[in-house]
């Protein structure tokens, strides 16, 4: 089982010295991926229920620091050599599958094929509607996106018509490392997992409920059988506090990767904790080198 680190853009690594800090760390201490987060904007009293907290609320301020999370990767990019760059998730129906495309591809060439684009359809309303996208269509339009993604991805001369996004012989370089990019479908409810099992390369079952994950685990493999594809190629992430009885949890339950939030408010604490981590991995006896 691989560990990674998730919400690796926001805290102590939101800022320049931070980030290289703990991304050189936690490479050189085994841990085989970053996962940062998405908020173009967080809008002041927002009302819409985050869905990952009995709170309804997320961690911190409105005015925390949460970095694009392709420019971010992009900077980490240059220090570090192994690890993933993930997103964890991106909020795909906010955005232009083209651009997204081309900035991830470019990425991804530049990291030499270290991508992984983690995307869900998004929750909080009121950003949406500060950027003009539509959120009842949030879903179709991600479902969508990928597919457009994937054929510019793949295609010398890129043709693509859809509900929603239309394109004819529209060029795009550079391409992916190897013709793609992984796909990750993150969410909480049993639609996302039946969209992970169609669709994706991934499965990242978010989940304020820790007792839910197997099942929507289970809700995707069985997708992915209906489907057509084999459930034991998609890779599984699950997001856990750090510890060996939770790491034992994972692995027995089938998980691919534990991501660890890092949980600190210095740098002293980020790399005390990204040993804490990994030394609970070991005595698990799941971590995987890589």
């Amino acid at each position: 089982m691989q560990i990674g680190l998730m919400f690796a853009n926001t805290g102590v690594c939101a800022g320049p010295e931070g980030a290289v800090a703990v991304a050189e760390h936690a490479e050189a201490a085994g841990f085989d991926s970053l996962w940062t987060v998405e908020h173009v904007v967080i809008p002041a009293g927002y009302q819409s229920p985050y869905p990952y907290s009995p709170t309804g609320r997320m961690a911190g301020s409105e005015d925390s620091a949460v970095p694009d999370p392709l420019i971010w990767l992009s900077y980490v990019a240059a220090r570090t050599s192994r690890l993933l760059l993930c997103t964890g998730v991106l909020i795909l129906p906010q955005r232009s599958p083209l651009i997204t495309a081309k900035e991830v591809a470019t990425l991804d060439q530049l990291s030499g094929g270290r991508v992984r684009l983690g995307v869900g359809i998004g929750w909080l309303r009121e950003e949406f509607e500060a950027i003009g996208a539509p959120f009842e269509q949030r879903a179709a339009r991600t479902e969508e996106a990928i597919a457009a993604m994937r054929t510019l991805w793949s295609q010398k001369t890129p043709t693509f018509a859809g509900r929603f996004y239309r394109f004819q012989d529209a060029r795009m370089w550079p391409k992916p490392v190897r013709g793609t990019v992984p796909i990750v479908i993150g969410g909480h409810s049993e639609a996302a997992a039946r969209r992970a099992g169609r669709l994706g390369d991934g499965y990242f079952p978010a989940s304020a409920d820790p007792a839910s994950i197997p099942g929507l685990i289970e809700v995707m493999r069985e997708a992915a059988a209906s489907a057509g594809r084999d459930p034991a190629t998609l890779e599984v992430t699950v997001g856990c506090r750090a510890g060996r009885d939770a790491f034992e949890r994972m692995a027995a339950m089938g998980v691919d990767r534990v991501v660890v939030p890092l949980r600190a408010l210095d740098l002293e604490s980020a790399h005390v904790n990204i040993e804490a981590a990994v030394g609970a991995a070991r005595d698990a006896g799941v971590l995987t080198a890589r």
